[in-house]
């Protein structure tokens, strides 16, 4: 009896010793992780000031961010001991700012003024889908990133690719690299409008719905419309509005297609983009409860407005740290140029049709 409990007092010892050397394992892990949240958190601040030098401005806060990125990678290599951070603000923080996103998309404007636009929208969707994918076979190009391209180019750029790659299974370099070329290439269109503005013979509400129906990201509308006054601006974001809209039947399809293609392998579920949900569920709140039940100002629309595009901002940090440059001409020249000439036929078609 003495003898068991002489062995027994060792084993407890070995025993909370190996809880000790748990916990204190843990400590460090959890620095490590917050500092590779921390990590994106700081180059998304860098690109956002960036954004706001001259030039740069037109380029926007995502695009510098991931430039910032990128080029951290190239030069220092990937930060891998705090890549769990990294990772989850490429992962998590992304989702987030897709739910957040649908604060931006009112559902009740759409319905009862722009159902017109939205079955436009729709056109415009499975043509610039359609044109990517075609010209990228044609060019023998990468299929997932054109693909996202295409989708990026018809409903609303870098939220879009982001909702979308997931589902496809899209690696995390091509996500970034996407989303890089889709704020570069918006960017330089959206700056082209308002240098035609003055010479178009569109009014202001033609002017606005082609840059609406045809432009890649919100801010690239906002953007390209302003100088077309309250009115142009206004109906520009309202058709922009509705092929944000079709961003959720569209994902639903994809996981169809999926499926049925034989994407994934037999024993291989697609996950259920719940995200969307959260998508749905603030652009409901946003539109029927938030500035109706709820009051608010517009101080507080912008601020979510601005959170909204850091956090996304922050998810494009840990996606560009993926991004190895050598791999970058030989994969992305391709689908580059099938979204470009897809942009310009796209633009060529909506203005003769406005």
């Amino acid at each position: 009896m003495f003898t068991q409990l002489k062995e027994s007092v060792p084993m407890k010892k070995d025993a909370q010793a190996k809880r000790q050397s748990t916990g204190a394992n843990k400590a460090p892990a959890a620095w490590l992780w917050l500092a590779g949240v921390g990590f994106t958190f700081v180059v998304a601040l860098l690109g956002y000031g960036l954004a706001q030098v001259p030039g740069f401005n037109r380029v926007g806060q995502l695009a510098c961010a991931i430039l910032i990125a990128v080029a951290y990678r190239q030069i220092w290599g990937y930060p891998e001991a705090i890549r769990p951070g990294i990772q989850f603000s490429a992962k998590r923080l992304l989702r987030l700012a897709i739910i957040l996103y649908g604060l931006k998309l009112n559902i009740d404007v759409v319905i009862h003024e722009g159902l017109g636009l939205l079955l436009y929208g729709a056109g415009v969707i499975v043509l610039a889908i359609f044109l990517t994918l075609l010209i990228a076979k044609w060019l023998k190009a990468d299929t997932s990133l054109s693909l996202m391209l295409g989708v990026g180019t018809g409903i609303c750029g870098a939220a879009a690719i982001a909702a979308v790659s997931p589902i496809i299974k899209a690696k995390d370099e091509d996500t970034a690299i996407g989303v890089g070329i889709i704020a570069l290439v918006g960017t330089i269109f959206a700056i082209t409008y308002t240098i035609l503005r003055p010479i178009l013979p569109l009014s202001p509400i033609e002017y606005g719905t082609w840059s609406g129906m045809s432009l890649h990201e919100i801010a690239h509308v906002a953007l390209a419309a302003a100088p077309a006054g309250q009115d142009g601006l206004a109906i520009g974001l309202l058709a922009k509005l509705g092929r944000v809209l079709l961003l959720v039947p569209l994902c639903f399809i994809l996981m169809y297609w999926m499926k049925q293609k034989g994407k994934v392998d037999g024993n291989t579920k697609i996950e259920f983009p719940w995200f969307l949900i959260g998508f749905i569920a603030m652009s409901i709140f946003g539109s029927y409860v938030l500035g109706k039940q709820i009051p608010v100002s517009d101080g507080f629309n912008n601020g979510i407005s601005s959170l909204t595009t850091f956090v996304l901002t922050m998810a494009m940090v840990g996606l560009g740290l993926n991004v190895n440059l050598r791999d970058l001409r030989t994969k992305a020249s391709r689908p580059l140029i099938a979204m470009a000439i897809t942009s310009v036929l796209l633009s060529a078609l909506m203005f003769v049709l406005v």
